[in-house]
């Protein structure tokens, strides 16, 4: 096996963070990186000094604001977030439910924004989370229109169970992936959570290529998938043209 280099090193620092560990003190760092007490002070005193990450007054650590500099350049990110945050913001307005707006990496959907109403149904959802393609409306809706041989793995690995209602067989995956491109829409019914179902339809860029995902997610019981539907079409379809597709 070979041994971890120093860039290997120093990613590892940063990855000790995430959505459940916003805030880490040295030692735990040290823990969940896999690396020597020495090893990551001088790596967090790197990082530190370069504003990769800040140290409070309590001597704990967060993610600093350079990060956010430069991850604001990724063209997926807030460069997309910005084109897109009108026709969010209209859907928004005529539903007051909550609307998002994701793109893939590997097996994952990433939020990128997401609006909120104070009566909306709670989600577990935040800019930045991460869920596994299958289980969400963005990412069934990024699955289905994406690369196929992609597909075909996807649906022959492993896919993890949230709920009962979770789709965990390949070959219902399939169906359903195959109505996705039929209809142009895709539903997740309570896979996350139990009271939450989510519509969603595909983003297009300037060449064609899906490369976002666009869903408004509703109380299970007062959904009206054939209103809801058309909705976000329009509020996908926008934010497509103003990202240079034509249909």
């Amino acid at each position: 096996m070979t041994a971890p280099t120093a860039p290997d090193r120093l990613l590892s620092v940063l990855a000790a963070f995430d959505h459940e560990h916003p805030a880490l003190c040295l030692t735990d760092i040290s823990r969940r990186a896999g690396l020597s007490l020495t090893t990551a002070h001088r790596l967090v005193g790197a990082l530190t000094e370069w504003g990769a990450l800040e140290r409070d007054e309590s001597g704990v650590y967060h993610v600093g604001l350079r990060l956010w500099e430069v991850a604001a350049l990724a063209p997926r990110g807030l460069a997309l977030r910005q084109i897109a945050l009108p026709y969010l913001e209209d859907l928004y307005e005529a539903t007051h439910e909550n609307v998002q707006l994701a793109v893939r990496d590997g097996r994952d959907v990433v939020y990128i924004e997401w609006l909120s109403g104070r009566s909306a149904v709670g989600v577990h959802i935040r800019v930045g989370a991460r869920w596994p393609l299958h289980a969400t409306g963005v990412g069934l809706a990024l699955l289905a229109h994406g690369d196929p041989v992609f597909r075909t793995e996807y649906c022959a690995g492993e896919l993890a169970s949230f709920t009962p209602y979770t789709i965990t067989e390949p070959e219902r995956l399939r169906r359903v992936l195959a109505e996705v491109r039929r209809s142009g829409v895709a539903v997740s019914d309570r896979q996350v959570t139990e009271d939450a179902l989510s519509v969603a339809a595909p983003v297009r860029g300037a060449d064609g290529t899906v490369t976002a995902a666009v869903s408004i997610v509703v109380p299970h019981a007062d959904a009206q998938v054939p209103v809801l539907g058309p909705a976000v079409r329009v509020a996908a379809r926008g934010i497509s043209r103003a990202l240079g597709w034509q249909p």
